[in-house]
């Protein structure tokens, strides 16, 4: 069997800004399908409808195209397995919920909010499971043609994914190693609602990284409670063989590492959470950005890079090609990495001293002789910001 070709995906929700958090994940995707000389897929994640935002898409492509973060297919950039706006997928995702349906895979449920209300009320910690459907009306309990009727009246149901209790259920991370959690404590996953005709995220998810040939899927840490559902997905579909392998990425945290990287973190200590101003249309409060506050992208990339990652050396700047290079996800942490912004506002005072001064370096880095301090091969001096931080790097070291 033929070597699988490398294809990793993006895929934001337009619910907003785009979070410090969700660039990093990008970045590592970026740099994986580039080693592996694959492909990076930007899709976008709109099931949600009324959490849409009105120019949030645009707003993270603009963000990605300043960043240098490239795509070689997906929404605005084209390719062969469109569309690539969930929203615009409705009856791939129906044809989907029907084959679980006919498989006994997954089963269609009436109850109502107010019904599910009672039972949490009736049940401490109510799960709807194998232990509890039974009691619930569904078309496990309800005979077909009582299912059919309420259709036809138009009735509202979910569609609802089958799990059968007891069974352990393996997902080999390449960060974490084998994670193995039983079945028993997985609640029956709402896949469709008939509301809306959309799937929610898990059924998408799924069915979108198949028909993509996603390879691996590269993500936060949030997803890996997820992550034994989704494989219980792909068993389901018949798709085990061809299931990508997963990776869990650490967490951004607050600098002082008690909890999760947030706005309101940026808002207390003074540094941007994302990559380029935002003017939040609902409220009408902006945001800070790195771009709109004199960071340089190339900065913003490796202080970013080596967030959860090392390079398994003592290198601490990076051109994207070095990245590209060394990038291993082997080399992941798997505790939350703090959001040292100190640290970050000292790589900023470098860049915005160095625009200040870099055409001087530049000309006098050509004008010393080859043994000269400021010699441009000794101190390997590349034009750019990143190459001008290791210049001064190595001048401010006596090289």
């Amino acid at each position: 069997m033929a070597e699988r070709k490398v294809r990793v995906r993006f895929a934001p929700s337009p619910t907003g800004a785009l979070h410090i958090g969700g660039v990093r994940t990008a970045l590592y995707n970026y740099l994986f399908a580039r080693q592996h000389g694959g492909d990076l897929i930007f899709r976008i994640e709109d099931t949600d409808s009324n959490r849409f935002v009105p120019g949030a898409e645009e707003y993270i492509l603009e963000s990605f195209k300043w960043l240098g973060i490239h795509f070689d297919e997906g929404v605005s950039f084209g390719g062969e397995h469109g569309p690539y706006r969930q929203s615009e997928r409705r009856e791939i995702y129906k044809k989907y919920v029907q084959i679980l349906l006919d498989n006994d895979k997954a089963y269609i449920a009436f109850d109502t909010p107010e019904e599910l209300d009672a039972k949490r009320a009736e049940i401490a910690n109510f799960q709807y499971d194998a232990s509890t459907r039974v009691g619930m009306r569904n078309s496990l309990t309800l005979s077909k043609e009582e299912v059919d009727a309420l259709i036809a009246e138009g009735k509202q149901y979910v569609v609802r994914f089958k799990i059968e209790p007891n069974e352990d259920v393996h997902v080999n991370d390449l960060i974490r190693g084998e994670v193995i959690i039983n079945s028993s404590i997985l609640d029956d996953k709402v896949l469709y609602k008939s509301a809306d005709e959309l799937p929610t995220y898990h059924l998408a998810n799924i069915v979108d990284d198949h028909l993509m040939e996603v390879s691996h899927v590269i993500r936060g840490e949030e997803w890996l409670p997820s992550a034994p559902l989704h494989v219980l997905l792909y068993r389901a579909f018949g798709w085990e063989d061809t299931m990508p392998a997963f990776a869990h990425l650490p967490l951004l945290l607050k600098p002082e590492g008690n909890g999760k990287l947030s706005k309101r973190d940026g808002d207390r200590l003074g540094f941007p959470v994302f990559p380029l101003e935002w003017h939040d249309p609902k409220t009408g409060e902006i945001s800070s950005g790195y771009r709109e506050s004199g960071y340089l992208p190339e900065a913003v990339i490796n202080f970013l890079a080596l967030l959860g990652w090392n390079p398994g050396n003592d290198q601490e700047l990076m051109s994207m090609d070095e990245l590209i290079k060394l990038f291993d996800l082997s080399h992941c942490s798997k505790s939350g990495a703090k959001f040292d912004y100190k640290k970050e506002n000292t790589v900023r005072e470098c860049c915005e001293s160095i625009i200040h001064n870099e055409n001087t370096f530049i000309e006098n880095s050509k004008e010393s002789s080859n043994g000269g301090r400021h010699d441009e091969e000794s101190c390997k001096f590349r034009t750019g910001t990143l190459g001008s931080i290791q210049f001064l790097l190595c001048c401010s070291n006596g090289i």
